[in-house]
């Protein structure tokens, strides 16, 4: 994990009222702010695992997210009592 910048700011990516400790996915956005700019992901239960892609890829799949691009991937999960779909 040397290669991960130690100052991060990790964003969690949990409900508002999620209490507990996950596990939950946290993004940080390494320097830069052009396309190639370093995206780092982990999880909360692993935080020495970290995945690192870019801003352009990450940008992609979050309009593809906002698009319903992934939808069929929790087609039948159950979320707060009910089925997402």
């Amino acid at each position: 994990m040397s290669d991960i910048p130690a100052e991060l700011d990790w964003i969690r990516a949990a409900p508002e009222d999620a209490e507990g400790p996950g596990p939950w996915i946290e993004i940080a956005f390494g320097a830069g702010e052009d396309g190639e700019a370093p995206v780092y992901l982990r999880e909360t239960s692993d935080p020495d695992t970290v995945v690192t892609t870019n801003r352009r890829k990450w940008d992609a799949f979050v309009l593809g997210v906002q698009a319903g691009e992934f939808d069929h991937f929790v087609e039948g999960v159950e979320l707060d009592g009910g089925p997402t779909t």
